[in-house]
């Protein structure tokens, strides 16, 4: 079987088409065609939604077609749609929901609702299709951080977030305090590599659970670079706020494992491409016999074959729909997946 899968949360225009069986877990990707939209965005700094919208408009039927040649079979084949509906900017996921809706309606298949959270989540399978629920999911991105058990596949319950910056959010506002460049994760894990960990910058914890909060080694940053100025040594800033950062959603997730005696742990979401990261959660895992899985980078920022990977699952147990008033949401609890 056939399902193909449409991402536009954000600023990338994503199209896969993935082959199954009904009772494997190893997904063929036969297509993934991914159009940025980074050098559009980096003049502004950051994604303007209504441009990022307006550029899916224009990128998702050559997305489409690229998709299908390379894959090389035609729509006729496609068992069922699979399509983000949220979280995320809302503009540009009604790009993506009202193309699905198109195709659905046209080939008379049925559509495959996705949360986004759980595309990235399933980046795994794809990466290692012997992977198997129950396990913790540490979800990072530049909208989100959270620590997600996944009791099955598409069975999720949050046990910590963020309650201010989402890491990937925090990432590039210290780029932006240090004059680096857009985006700002890439660039500050750049500068890292050369840097010391030199500058003493502040964890938060809450005594009632293990929440994440960004804001407070974000304003030390801000502060200790307006005290230093020229004097602020960028590169030990930036392996110092790594570091700090790395540590603390490793610590937390280890800690929530540990209480919930789960033994794997899978890191998704596109900070997940982030070195230090993938390096302080293997090393701590290891400590604690622990196994971890890493998502393959290709598959760590946004992309349709984590999307269409998720939607097999949905479509397998039936979890899908033929009602043409599916609407993209903004915000979506994954936990209503």
């Amino acid at each position: 079987m056939h399902i193909l899968g449409i991402e536009s949360s954000c600023d990338e225009t994503s199209i896969a088409i993935l082959e199954f069986e009904e009772n494997s877990n190893n997904f063929k990707v036969l297509a993934n065609t991914v159009s940025s939209q980074i050098d559009i965005h980096k003049a502004f700094g950051g994604v303007v939604p209504e441009i990022a919208s307006r550029h899916h408009v224009k990128n998702i039927g050559w997305v489409l077609d690229e998709a299908l040649t390379t894959a090389n079979i035609k729509l006729e084949d496609i068992s069922a749609i699979a399509v983000t509906v949220g979280p995320g900017l809302v503009g540009a996921l009604l790009v993506g929901v009202s193309f699905a809706k198109a195709l659905v309606y046209a080939l008379d298949i049925p559509l495959v609702p996705v949360h986004h959270i759980a595309g990235h989540i399933a980046a795994n399978y794809l990466t290692h299709p012997e992977l198997k629920p129950p396990f913790l999911a540490l979800v990072v991105s530049g909208g989100h951080s959270h620590v997600i058990e996944v009791s099955d596949y598409t069975k999720f319950k949050i046990l910590a977030k963020t309650r201010d910056d989402a890491v990937g959010e925090a990432f590039d506002k210290v780029a932006r305090v240090l004059g680096l460049g857009y985006p700002g994760g890439p660039e500050v894990s750049k500068m890292a590599k050369d840097g010391q960990d030199t500058y003493k910058l502040p964890k938060t914890k809450f005594e009632e659970n293990y929440d994440f909060s960004f804001s407070g080694v974000k304003t030390a940053v801000l502060n200790i670079a307006n005290k230093e100025k020229d004097k602020l040594r960028k590169k030990d800033m930036c392996r110092s706020f790594e570091n700090n950062v790395a540590e603390v959603l490793v610590d937390h997730t280890l800690a929530i494992a540990k209480e919930k005696n789960i033994n794997k742990i899978v890191l998704a979401g596109g900070v997940s491409a982030n070195t230090r990261l993938r390096e302080e959660l293997q090393n701590k895992g290891k400590e604690n016999n622990i196994e971890i899985y890493l998502p393959e980078m290709k598959y760590c920022t946004d992309n349709a074959a984590m999307i269409t990977a998720a939607g097999i699952f949905k479509f397998r147990e039936g979890k899908f729909t033929n009602d043409l008033s599916l609407n993209a949401k903004a915000s979506m609890n994954i936990e209503n997946e």
